[in-house]
């Protein structure tokens, strides 16, 4: 299970949103690029960036504060916000992102997806946000009459390398993951699927634990790592604890 923490953009500086609400964003950290670090230096393999104003206004605008962050850490870093052209991909990419996430562009030109994952495989994930298991774009101020398992079985054999399954109603509350939902998308497409929105503490990681094998290979950790609710080092070591009892049992087979 891959800890994916999270950076979002706003206004160039780190902050965290309820629910998706921009006017609710509360600062973390002025500097995303030490933010980044931070994260590095701790031992996650992987970061998750989103440019919450380039999801509004459909274009990238915090691109500074991406390269800085790319800048600054040897990990891969995935990217997702205001991403719709296939140039805009490909400049991402040839700037050092390992993976580009696309959301709105998955509901209103799902040609461009399969083309961009055909075009870089591996490197192409859907980011796949909800409410009540319909799909919302344009950064979660749109509704649509998509559900997110018709969505993802469009894409089910186009190679997109995972899906970001966030569920906005739980989005920065701390009130735990929607398992049961993830569980029941990540059964019903090949795509891997990466949990998102709700993490509350530990509790979250046992049940992303006891739901392994359903096809749930990640979780996205925001606000619970911002306020302190749950330990960085603490989460990675439970996986990693996980991971090294798995090993030994193959071996012991």
């Amino acid at each position: 299970m891959i800890i994916y923490p999270a950076i979002d953009l706003k206004d160039g500086q780190c902050v965290r949103l309820l629910k998706g609400d921009m006017g609710t964003a509360r600062t973390y950290n002025e500097s995303p690029a030490a933010q980044a670090h931070e994260f590095a230096r701790d031992g996650f393999s992987w970061i998750h960036i989103v440019d919450l104003n380039g999801a509004v206004e459909g274009r990238p605008v915090n691109a500074q504060a991406v390269r800085d962050i790319i800048a600054a850490v040897d990990v891969p870093v995935q990217l997702g916000g205001g991403i719709r052209t296939m140039e805009q991909i490909e400049t991402w990419i040839e700037e050092g992102v390992s993976r580009v996430i696309l959301g709105t562009v998955a509901v209103k030109n799902p040609n461009l997806v399969i083309e961009a994952c055909l075009k870089f495989p591996g490197q192409i994930a859907l980011g796949l946000d909800a409410v009540n298991e319909m799909v919302a774009t344009e950064g979660w101020v749109e509704g649509s009459n998509v559900s997110v398992f018709d969505l993802a079985r469009k894409f089910e054999d186009a190679g997109a390398a995972a899906i970001i399954y966030t569920d906005i109603d739980r989005d920065g509350t701390g009130q735990g993951l929607n398992i049961e939902s993830t569980k029941r998308l990540a059964e019903a497409v090949s795509i891997p699927v990466i949990a998102s929105g709700g993490v509350g503490g530990m509790d979250d990681l046992v049940r992303l634990r006891d739901a392994q094998g359903s096809g749930i290979e990640g979780v996205i950790i925001g606000r619970a790592f911002y306020d302190g609710r749950l330990d960085k080092r603490e989460a990675l070591a439970f996986f990693a604890a996980d991971e090294t009892s798995l090993a030994g049992s193959a071996n012991d087979g």
